[in-house]
């Protein structure tokens, strides 16, 4: 089994076989959040007109995403756990339901991956271990981990120290989540979550992000009817129906 890591936009693009893209601040956290909040299914997308179309379509019943860390107008979420808790505790906005999510770069990093990976998943430390199991489950002769950064342009600490994360996972080490949530945590992108002047960065965000193995299921992606629809799943090969 090879185990590669990449990075960014175009490391999502060159991956293959079975294939994890990571978004720990903020995408692929609030997904699993959404998910453990009883959606049903979560289909992610590369752009706001398309996210906004589905919903009107009748394919989703709820928008959730940003674009520049905000969420864009007409969206009924934005891409705060914080903000997915707070509104299933207050009315279970989510439970049954197809959510639509864009965001700056994990659901950039999904639509790029999905034409070349045998199997797909959407990754962060909160679905850590249960996404490394099911990588591992398949079989695949090579395994890509990309971390696809700030707005997939720029590495960030959370990411590329998740993919590090999941390969010793994967390798059979057990990993130390004291010390990458101690190194995440002295890491540049962290400042901006205390930022008064970005409120829409929600502190409590972060605690949630690095809740390691928060969750016991993998975020398992599938293509249905072109589509990138995303469930809690173990391993199952990459479905194009």
């Amino acid at each position: 089994m090879e185990i590669r890591i990449e990075s960014l936009l175009e490391g999502a693009a060159r991956a293959t076989g079975a294939v994890a893209i990571i978004d720990v601040f903020r995408a692929f956290t609030t997904a699993a959040v959404v998910l453990a909040e009883g959606a049903e299914r979560i289909v992610m997308v590369g752009t706001v007109e398309e996210a906004l179309a589905l919903r009107a379509s009748g394919t989703g019943h709820l928008c959730i995403g940003e674009v520049g860390g905000k969420a864009p107008p007409g969206f009924d979420f934005g891409n705060s756990p914080v903000e997915i808790l707070e509104a299933s505790r207050a009315n279970a906005a989510f439970r049954g339901k197809t959510v639509i999510q864009r965001t700056g770069a994990g659901t950039q990093g999904i639509v790029a991956a999905q034409a070349s990976a045998e199997r797909l998943y959407a990754a962060s430390l909160v679905t850590a271990t249960a996404t490394a199991r099911a990588l591992r489950s398949g079989g695949a002769r090579t395994i890509t981990l990309v971390a696809m950064g700030n707005r997939t342009i720029v590495r960030t600490d959370e990411d590329e120290i998740c993919a590090i994360h999941l390969r010793n996972l994967l390798e059979g080490r057990p990993g130390d989540p004291y010390a990458v949530r101690r190194l995440i945590l002295a890491g540049g992108e962290i400042a901006d979550y205390h930022d008064p002047e970005r409120p829409h960065l929600r502190s409590g965000d972060i605690d949630i992000a690095l809740d390691i193995d928060r969750f016991d299921f993998a975020i398992a992606v599938a293509i249905e009817d072109g589509k990138a629809v995303a469930r809690k799943a173990e391993a199952k090969p990459l479905s194009r129906s």
